[in-house]
């Protein structure tokens, strides 16, 4: 038997996973940045617009990928239920 997640709970999944998402593209823009530092490279393309166009790619995928996560989550745990002492 199948139970239709809650949408309040469907909301909850999209609002973590965008948030969870943009703080993933945070560290992982900022990991990317260190290493640039380190070895003293241009890791980068060489308009700006190529450099935006990568990193909004690399935003999406994160908060797409966060809430699909969470989604799966949501649909496959079962809500909770009190338990009820008699």
């Amino acid at each position: 038997m199948t139970v239709k997640p809650d949408p309040l709970r469907i909301a909850a999944a999209v609002i973590l996973g965008i948030i969870t998402g943009g703080i993933l593209f945070l560290v992982v823009a900022m990991l990317i940045g260190i290493f640039n530092d380190m070895v003293h490279m241009n890791i980068s393309f060489s308009t700006n617009v190529a450099e935006n166009i990568f990193s909004a790619i690399l935003l999406a995928v994160l908060i797409i990928a966060c809430v699909a996560g969470f989604y799966r989550k949501v649909a496959t745990t079962p809500p909770y239920e009190p338990v009820q002492d008699d």
